[in-house]
Parts: C-alpha cells; structure tokens; sequence
C-alpha cells in the first residue's frame, strides 16, 4: 500500500490547500500584524479584539479557565494580553475556532491534545522558559495535522486506520505508509498558512523528530516528551495505543533526572482532572457564542 511519489504529491497538494478546515476570522490577520509590530501596545490589540464581542467573551472564557489556573479571576482583555503575550493571544483566537471542528471529529484528539498542552505548560516552567503558555498553545496544536488528514483524505484515512488496527502499528507508520508523509508534516503546513510564527510551527511540524528543528529545538524537545507522557497516561488516540520512542536528542536537551519526572508527573495528575471540564467550559462558550 506504500504510496508512490505521484500519490504523495497529490497528497502533499490537497495537505497544502485544505479546503474543509476553518478559515481563520479576519481578525487574526490584523492581529498577526499588530503582533510582528513592536510598537504596537497592548491597549490598541485589546481595541481590536474588543471589536468583535463574541471572540472577546470566548478569549476571557478561555484565559479563565482551570486550565489556565490563574490566581485570580481576569476581567480584561488588555491584562489577559498582558499574561498570555500577543502570540498566545492570537493562538487561543485560533484554538477557539477550530475548536469545534476537533471536538466534533474526535473528543478523544482534542482531550490528548489538551493533556499535551498541560504537560508542555508544567515542563516548560519547570525549565524557566520566557513564555510557557505559548509552548503550551503550540501542545494544544501539535496534532492539528491528524484533523487535516481526516477531513481532505477521508479514503486515505480510513486506510490508515485500517492498517493501524490489522498490523497493529502507530498511526504515523501507517501515514507514512499510505500518504508518504504524516501528520506532523501536515500540521506543519497547516499551521503555516494560518502565518502563525515559526516558534508555534515549528514544534508542531518536529513533534516526532525534534532534531528536525532549525530555531525551536528545545521547544520541539518538550512538545514531543509532552506528547510521549500524555500518551503513558493513557490519553492516547483510537485504536492506535503505541507510546511513541523518545527521541535521545530530546532527552537530553531537557536534562531531567528522574526525580524531575516523578515531580512533573505528581503535577500533571492532579491537573488532569480539569482536562474534561476545560473542554466543556470552551464548548459552553462556543455553543453561547452561536446561538
């Protein structure tokens, strides 16, 4: 069933000009301009956002929730921008609206993808990283590709689930096997044509193989032991319950002693019980938002 290289160009192009996933509202350009702009303020990004009132209830529902775990509650736009950063900010617009489209094609991804979102967030404070909640935001998409895949190959798809379930093998050895690419390649493009940065991209791109990484190594590295821990927590996906290989590269750009993961794993635990609630708050709000 290997794919030759006229099908995987097709694959490639139909990857590369997704037509079923959503459009990101207009907003999120202007914002990914305001962003790139170092003399842009946080007030005048809080007046564009503000604008559309729907979008700003769903980034203040988002910012509030347990997932997040702020101190106190927050009440505006400008100081959630303040805490968050303006690419967190526009990564949540874009969350929020493919929120949807995940949680309807499979609430099994979107709660994985949350747990690897938790995970990234507790590894990267734990290493002191400038900004945890956009590595974060980047574990909230690292698997973004999987719902590209599903929605413009559903034949292909089926394949691979097929393969996964007969032959037993990951479903990335079986993307590889039918399309000659996979998913992570596939949310790499995604996320490009969405003009998210490189620092975003590039982990979703190099979740499995972070030496892949030209600029984000370090945040590759903790996006793929995210991935790998959520998965030994059980929080895996379908059929497919194989624990991807740690890449030794990442392994030792983290430098964690056991005694670290024992601490991280302690953490996560208790926080992902808030998992499911979190992806009820954000329906909640989106089923507000549409009514």
């Amino acid at each position: 069933m290997m794919a030759d290289e006229s099908k995987r160009e097709t694959f490639r192009r139909a990857l590369r000009e997704i037509k079923n996933l959503p459009t990101l509202p207009g907003i999120v350009v202007k914002l990914s301009q305001m962003a790139e702009d170092p003399d842009t303020t946080t007030e005048q990004m809080g007046r564009v956002i503000s604008k559309d009132h729907i979008l700003a209830a769903k980034l203040l529902k988002l910012v509030n929730s347990s997932f997040y775990g702020f101190p106190q509650r927050i009440s505006s736009l400008n100081t959630a921008i303040i805490l968050l950063g303006f690419n967190v900010i526009k990564s949540l617009i874009i969350s929020a609206s493919i929120f949807e489209v995940m949680e309807d094609q499979d609430v099994e991804l979107w709660e994985h993808s949350l747990g690897c979102a938790l995970i990234s967030n507790v590894l990267a404070k734990r290493l002191g990283l400038k900004d945890p909640e956009e590595i974060s935001t980047a574990g909230l998409i690292h698997d973004i590709g999987k719902v590209a895949i599903k929605m413009e190959l559903p034949r292909e798809y089926e394949q691979i689930r097929q393969l996964v379930r007969e032959r037993r093998i990951s479903t990335i050895d079986a993307e590889r096997e039918v399309l000659g690419l996979d998913h992570a390649e596939a949310g790499g493009w995604l996320t490009r044509s969405w003009n998210l940065p490189d620092k975003l991209a590039e982990p979703v791109a190099c979740h499995h193989d972070p030496r892949l990484a030209k600029e984000h190594q370090l945040a590759a590295a903790i996006i793929h032991f995210s991935n790998i821990m959520i998965r030994g927590l059980g929080y895996g996906h379908g059929e497919d319950t194989w624990v991807p290989p740690l890449s030794q590269r990442a392994w030792r750009l983290l430098e964690f002693s056991p005694q670290d993961i024992d601490q991280v794993l302690e953490e996560v635990e208790e926080k992902l019980w808030d998992v499911k609630g979190f992806t009820l708050d954000v329906k909640s709000q989106l089923e507000a938002g549409t009514s």
